[in-house]
C-alpha cells in the first residue's frame, strides 16, 4: 500500500505535498538529524531508546524543543500516521531540523519536523537468506568527534560509500574512521564474532549510536554471549568467524564474505530469535 499521508509539524498532509522552501536549513546545510524506526502491528518498536537518542542529538545540535520529543510523543505520532495510512508494518523516518533563517549562523534554534512511513510486509525481523558480500570503503574515513554518533542530515560519507558499493557490485561497505579502525557500514552498525567473543566498534570510534546496536548488546549479555565495545583493527575481518550488521529497520543482516574470507551465521541466528521474542 502506498502511503497517503505524512505528518509535517503536527499537521497531517497528503504525502505528495511540496513543503520545503529554498530557505530550509536541512536542505541548505544539513542542519538537522533523523530517526529511522520500525513499526510492527501498528506499534513503534523501541520508542524509549529512539526518544533518548533523539533528545540527546537535539541537545548536541542546540535545537530547541527536545523535551517535547519523548517516547510518548513518538508513539502517539507514529501510531497515528500508521492508522491514517492503514499501514501496520513499516519503516518510519522522523526528520527534525532547525527552523530558522541565516547563513551558517542560524537566526534561531526553533524545531521543525516531518514524519513519513514506508510499508514493509512482515511484523517481525528476518535474517537475510543470502549473506552479504562486503568490502572496505577506503576513500573517505569518518572523523571522530562529538557529532559522529548522531544521525545528522549531513550524510555525504554514507552516500559516497553507497556509490562505492554499487560501482563494485557489493551488498554493503565497511567504513573506517580517521585512525584507520573499523567504524560501521553504510547504514548499519557492525558486530564481529572472533575467538568466541562478540565485538562491536566503541562509540569513541565514531560510529552512529544505533538503537539496534544497543538492543543487540543487551540481548547478547542476556543470553551469556560475551560482548565488548572496542577499537577494532580491520585486519580482524580476515580471521573472524562471523560478521553481521544491525539497524533499527532490518534488525540483523549476516555477512557472508569479505574478500576471500567466508563467514558462518550461528550467533546472528541466536540473536535474531531473541530479538523477535521482544
Amino acid at each position: 500500500m502506498t502511503p497517503v499521508f505524512i505528518n509535517f509539524n503536527g499537521e497531517i498532509m497528503p504525502a505528495g505535498t511540496k513543503l520545503v522552501s529554498i530557505n530550509n536549513r536541512a536542505f541548505k546545510y544539513g542542519d538537522g538529524l533523523f530517526e529511522s524506526m520500525r513499526l510492527m502491528k501498528g506499534q513503534l518498536k523501541f520508542a524509549d531508546l529512539h526518544a533518548d537518542r533523539l533528545q540527546r542529538g537535539m541537545k548536541a545540535l542546540k535545537i530547541d524543543g527536545y523535551s517535547q520529543m519523548d517516547s510518548w510523543f513518538l508513539r502517539e505520532k507514529c501510531e497515528d500516521i500508521s492508522r491514517r495510512n492503514k499501514i501496520k508494518h513499516g519503516r518510519l523516518r522522523l526528520t527534525v531540523y532547525r527552523d530558522a533563517e541565516g547563513l551558517y549562523t542560524p537566526s534561531g534554534n526553533k524545531m521543525a519536523y516531518a514524519l513519513e512511513l514506508q510499508p514493509l510486509d512482515e511484523p517481525r525481523y528476518f535474517l537475510n537468506p543470502k549473506g552479504l558480500i562486503v568490502d572496505i570503503f577506503p576513500d573517505l574515513p569518518k572523523p571522530t568527534n562529538y557529532l559522529s554518533n548522531i544521525k545528522t542530515c549531513n550524510s555525504l560519507t554514507y552516500i559516497m560509500a553507497g556509490l562505492f558499493k554499487t560501482q563494485n557490485k557489493l551488498d554493503d561497505a565497511f567504513l573506517l574512521n580517521q585512525h584507520g579502525f573499523l567504524c560501521e557500514a553504510s547504514s548499519s552498525n557492525v558486530f564481529v564474532w572472533y575467538q568466541n567473543h562478540l565485538y562491536t566498534p566503541a562509540l569513541s570510534e565514531g560510529c552512529v549510536e544505533g538503537v539496534m546496536r544497543q538492543v543487540i548488546i543487551d540481548l547478547a549479555k542476556k543470553v551469556n554471549i560475551p560482548v565488548t565495545e572496542a577499537q577494532i583493527n580491520p585486519e580482524i575481518l580476515y580471521e573472524a568467524d562471523e560478521v553481521f550488521l544491525t539497524n533499527a529497520t532490518r534488525g540483523i543482516q549476516s555477512v557472508m564474505g569479505f574478500g576471500v574470507r567466508r563467514y558462518f551465521n550461528e550467533v546472528s541466528k541466536i540473536l535474531i530469535e531473541e530479538l523477535n521474542k521482544l
